[in-house]
């Protein structure tokens, strides 16, 4: 029996997608246009791309999973939850001053918080950031970054992109079966790039920890291909999580779809840092034209 091919989806969202207007539309409360909170360049065509792939191919594919970075306002990775210097509100309340507000981009570490560079706007909260970001910065992984508000949970920027989503509605109907959701990031306490756990699992929230579900689906699969946004965050995150933690191991088994897969700006060297550490694992990287050519990995027993 020929082994089974799984694509993986991470995060195709409309804010992560550098739209062109005609694409975004107005926001019937405002009247304002729409726009992509945190675009990633080249991520609409690398959608468009993989749409039209998975429309050409989809007979091919045996099951789909989907990630979507979904977040609160209030989030600890967004401007909302921080300020500069130290709070002046009262307990239980939130200093909302906007001439101290923080601006995206701003990356924050636990010594600055300490030095009172940077507070929570909600002063009670200082003691679990701190705990929160001595573990981040601990794993070695990321420092805490402020991005644009974005994939807010039920907004239009949490929305999979036009073109993707039509794709995936056509393989269900044809091939009846429905497409794995994955919600990652609703915890505002800690950041959730990967989809497979937090980067600091909080123990009171069990979706913050491995997804041991997500595993197993993926576990199935002799192929794996692996496409979204963004190469150098939560693309990057979620493959190392699978290499680390896939029960079956066999990293050879995931194809990263390179012409469907872009990074954050001003991070391209992480994303080829990522690639080179993803072929260094076993991992392959192909054109979404040659992924299906390449012989799949196969387990002993299939």
């Amino acid at each position: 029996m020929p082994a089974p091919t799984h694509l993986l989806i991470i995060d195709p969202q409309n804010d992560f997608c550098d739209l062109p207007d005609d694409w975004c539309p107005l926001d019937p409360a405002s009247g304002r246009r729409l726009a992509p909170a945190l675009p990633v360049t080249g991520a609409h065509d690398d959608m468009r791309r993989l749409a039209a792939f998975v429309q050409r191919q989809g007979e091919a594919i045996d099951a789909i999973t989907v990630t979507l970075d979904s977040h609160h306002v209030w989030d600890v990775a967004h401007p909302a939850f921080w300020r500069r210097g130290t709070a002046s509100a009262a307990p239980g309340t939130v200093d909302t001053d906007a001439a101290e507000a923080v601006s995206p981009f701003t990356e924050i570490t636990a010594a600055q918080v300490r030095a009172g560079d940077y507070t929570p706007r909600q002063a009670q909260a200082v003691p679990r950031v701190l705990a929160y970001l001595d573990a981040l910065e601990a794993t070695g992984r990321y420092r805490l970054m402020v991005w644009p508000t974005h994939c807010v949970i039920g907004s239009w920027g949490q929305a999979v992109h036009a073109a993707l989503q039509a794709a995936l509605g056509e393989w269900e109907a044809r091939r009846g079966r429905t497409v794995e959701v994955v919600w990652k990031g609703r915890n505002p306490l800690t950041e959730h790039y990967s989809a497979v756990q937090a980067e600091v699992p909080d123990p009171d929230d069990p979706e913050t920890g491995l997804n041991r579900a997500l595993l197993a689906r993926l576990d199935g699969a002799g192929r794996l291909l692996v496409a979204g946004e963004a190469g150098s965050h939560c693309v990057r995150a979620t493959v190392e999580h699978l290499i680390a933690h896939l029960p079956g191991g066999r990293p050879e088994r995931l194809t990263l779809l390179a012409d469907a897969i872009s990074p954050v700006a001003g991070f391209e060297a992480a994303q080829q840092a990522f690639y080179a550490a993803a072929r260094q694992a076993g991992c392959r990287i192909a054109a979404l034209d040659q992924a299906l050519s390449l012989a799949p990995h196969c387990a002993s027993n299939c």
